[in-house]
């Protein structure tokens, strides 16, 4: 008997390693082609059951991640939020509220349209509000300049409000939203966007898609749009005797974070860094967030990267395709499947993904991409057709290939996967 399962514990090693060995080889095959000549490619695949790395390629070196990046601050949402989000922190003296910002970004938001703010505010006479109790700059190291106006490139802030962003339609009338923008807005013959250094907009008269502009955010704009709904009321503060301390929750945590990951939202990713600092200081610090995650939580990482904005949006961010493999083995192997995958985009169903790596017709992909100039990664989880989970990172750089055709090699490899692992 003994000798038997020896022999089928062989044999079942065997046929495993063999069919390690053959999906390498396939996948060697693949990458040593003239397509990936002039370009940088990792790829890094996880067996999670099995405990076994399926294919390295190069995935110990560092690449810029784009939207990858999103993935850690998912993370570290996850690992510092509570179930609610701390819409802001609050003090009471007589008939004054004093609030204090934690960098929620729903208050007023165009898609969560929070509205906690309001709703504690209006049983008090006076609302001082304490905004510059935040370190971070209004863009963050290596954002491009020229995306100002970009609706991808919001400002960051201690309290934002709408999204920091000024949304327009115009159909049958002009739309703006706040309305204190309206007349800020001119209807031009073509093109559309924001003054350099002005909140002053243009909208082309022929536009019917709903926009959203980033607006410059500072105390006067702010002063303004808070007296727009709560009138003669706010007062802003840059400090108080009154230590505001108390907080009040706005949303659940999970629909903030499905909402980032899904549309891969850059103001949502910053502001989650932003939030997850006020739980470690009354300075809202991203990097403190950053930094406290790499030093506790992820200090075991095989490859420390270059970590530097919440979003992607910046070139300055290097990861390797191990790294992301590891975060996500880490949130695999602590939350159920089912909460998990629903964070991310579902290939051929939802988000970013909708328009590839479809299943037909049973999602197989759920996973995170991040597309930048010359770059395209996606990084996630892989249901084969045998039921494994596979942990993967695919992540290419600096190549001159469009990024459908980067996409099509990818997804070729994919559906490999699923349907010989």
């Amino acid at each position: 008997m003994l000798k038997k399962l020896v022999f089928l514990l062989i044999s079942a090693l065997l046929i495993s390693g063999c069919k390690t060995t053959k999906i390498s080889r396939n996948l060697a095959k693949n990458i040593n082609t003239s397509f990936y000549k002039n370009q940088f490619t990792g790829i890094y695949i996880y067996d999670v059951a099995a405990e076994k790395v399926v294919y390295n390629y190069q995935a110990e070196k560092y690449f810029t991640p784009a939207s990858n990046v999103k993935i850690f601050t998912l993370f570290t949402g996850l690992a510092l939020l509570p179930d609610s989000i701390p819409a802001f922190k609050y003090a009471i003296n007589k008939d004054t509220i004093i609030l204090k910002g934690t960098g929620d970004p729903t208050f007023l938001h165009p898609y969560f349209k929070d509205s906690t703010a309001l709703k504690k505010i209006k049983n008090y006479k006076k609302v001082h509000l304490i905004l510059d109790n935040i370190s971070d700059k209004r863009y963050g190291p290596g954002w491009a300049w020229e995306d100002f106006d970009s609706y991808f490139s919001p400002e960051r802030s201690a309290f934002p409000m709408y999204g920091n962003v000024v949304t327009i339609k115009n159909e049958d009338s002009l739309r703006v939203t706040p309305n204190f923008f309206k007349k800020k807005v001119a209807i031009t013959e073509n093109g559309y966007g924001r003054e350099e250094r002005n909140n002053n907009f243009y909208f082309s008269k022929n536009r019917k898609r709903e926009t959203e502009i980033p607006m410059i955010v500072d105390v006067p704009l702010l002063k303004n749009l808070w007296d727009d709904i709560a009138p003669n009321k706010i007062t802003i503060l840059k400090s108080s005797s009154i230590l505001p301390s108390t907080i009040t929750y706005s949303i659940p945590k999970d629909s903030l974070f499905k909402r980032m990951m899904e549309v891969s939202d850059n103001f949502l990713a910053e502001q989650i860094l932003i939030l997850a600092s006020s739980t470690l200081s009354d300075t809202l610090s991203s990097s403190k967030a950053r930094t406290y995650i790499l030093e506790h939580q992820l200090k075991n990482l095989q490859q420390k990267p270059r970590w530097v904005d919440g979003s992607g949006l910046s070139r300055y961010n290097l990861f390797s395709p191990i790294s992301f493999v590891e975060v996500l083995t880490d949130m695999y192997a602590k939350i159920p499947q089912e909460r998990l995958f629903q964070f991310f985009p579902v290939g051929g169903e939802s988000g970013t993904l909708k328009n590839w790596f479809s299943g037909n017709p049973v999602p197989y992909i759920y996973a995170k991409s991040g597309t930048l100039g010359n770059n395209y990664s996606l990084s996630g989880y892989l249901i084969t057709k045998s039921g494994k989970v596979l942990i993967l990172s695919y992540m290419n750089n600096h190549y001159m290939h469009t990024n459908n055709a980067i996409k099509e090699k990818m997804q070729t490899t994919f559906e490999w996967l699923r349907d010989t692992y």
